[in-house]
């Protein structure tokens, strides 16, 4: 079985975490992923620790399975020269350079688009390729805070929080690799490709969604709630008597009516102040501090079973130990074991796409940097071993 994307090139010169994030998106899906990296030290992240796996940095093997690895100096004219011959021979390039580092190294898109019109070439960058903070640096936090996410995240009265992962930077990544299959998906009906533009901060605030609609309506900034809705309720975590939490949705009156069946307490569906949505939400504070005090009376796996058998969406609050133990989590193969030449037997989080004929598969683990020089050069550009020893030498590769 192959991968939906299988006959299809990337030249990945991207580094860090989005765009990385979005050629193991394609790579997953099986397209054949070129990481061009710089020589000697490749890509930042592969000196990103502690933790190491012998000598392997655990964050760079986290965003790079599935991927070639090639060494090239794009600052010189022969390593620009294979990238020209890469290129000609690719369907998609992503880069994410900031704005006008392509430009200088001689390989920006209307560079490449000449030597093949085909080429879908993808952009990634914090602000994007126009307007006053084109040329401005920023990482995630720094989006996270100009986006939006952060004012709404946290408790309220307290310093601002950023989500635990870097959203932005794999947000920007999920759309990167949304815009590039659709630009494939055009050059089927033109025979061009084209160039994208994505931008961090762009992707951030579109994942503002219904918050940025309830200022469209009211005028008022949402406020940061913790765990809680702003218009459902209860909709919130809530500590057990074993001091750890479940998350408890309930999304619509009727299954109200179960969580007030399953805590015992009937009477609350039928009273007036929390028998709507609306009710429980003007009378939010009295309804929670019932339901905290409730509680507490019993541990999470108790509760988690009484909510389960009466059909009330309620999970743990896990640990990331946890959720590589969860017997769902296991049988839907996200925790896969890959054998890496240096690191071992890896842990890696799955692929959470899955096709009834094209099923996407983990088929090598993060490569070793410029452990397919020879491949590379070789099969494709069809370079003999006496030129690539010169490249070598050279330190063109």
């Amino acid at each position: 079985m192959t991968g939906p994307l299988n006959d299809v090139r990337v030249l990945d010169l991207s580094r860090v975490l989005t765009g990385p994030f979005c050629s193991m998106l394609l790579a997953d899906l099986g397209a054949e992923v070129i990481k061009v990296e710089i020589p000697r030290s490749g890509d930042d992240t592969r000196q990103w620790g502690p933790p190491f796996i012998h000598g392997e940095s655990a964050y760079f093997l986290s965003i790079n399975r599935n991927k070639k690895s090639l060494t090239l100096d794009l600052s010189k004219e022969s390593g620009r020269e294979i990238l020209y011959a890469l290129a000609e021979r690719s369907d998609i390039l992503l880069e994410n350079f900031r704005p006008g580092v392509t430009e200088r190294l001689l390989v920006d898109y209307p560079r490449l688009a000449e030597k093949n019109p085909r080429l879908i070439y993808c952009s990634i960058s914090s602000y994007g390729y126009s307007g006053p903070y084109r040329d401005r640096l920023a990482y995630d936090l720094v989006l996270q805070a100009m986006g939006g996410l952060m004012g709404i995240t946290g408790e309220p009265g307290r310093p601002p929080v950023r989500i635990g992962v870097a959203l932005s930077d794999i947000g920007a990544g999920m759309y990167a690799a949304i815009a590039i299959l659709a630009a494939v998906a055009a050059r089927v009906r033109t025979g061009k490709g084209q160039w994208i533009d994505v931008s961090l901060l762009d992707s951030t605030v579109s994942f503002m969604t219904y918050m940025a609609g309830y200022y469209f309506a009211t005028g008022k900034n949402p406020e940061p709630a913790g765990s809680a809705h702003p218009t459902i309720v209860p909709y919130q975590c809530f500590k057990t008597k074993d001091n750890e939490f479940i998350a408890l949705a309930v999304g619509n009156d009727k299954l109200f009516q179960n969580l007030c069946r399953a805590i015992s307490n009937e009477k609350l569906a039928h009273d007036p102040r929390f028998s709507t949505n609306p009710s429980r939400v003007t009378n939010r504070t009295q309804l929670i501090r019932i339901l905290e005090e409730t509680f507490a009376m019993k541990p999470r796996d108790e509760w988690l079973r009484i909510l389960t058998e009466a059909e009330v969406p309620a999970g743990p609050v896990y640990s990331v130990q946890e959720v590589f133990s969860d017997p769902q989590i296991l049988q839907r193969n996200m925790l896969v074991r890959v054998q890496h030449p240096t690191a071992g037997q890896i842990s890696q989080i799955g692929i959470p796409m899955k096709f009834s004929d094209t099923d996407p598969e983990i088929k090598s683990p993060p490569p070793i940097l410029g452990e397919h020089v020879d491949e590379v050069l070789g099969n494709i550009l069809g370079y003999d071993a006496k030129r690539i020893a010169e490249l070598r030498k050279e330190g063109v590769v």
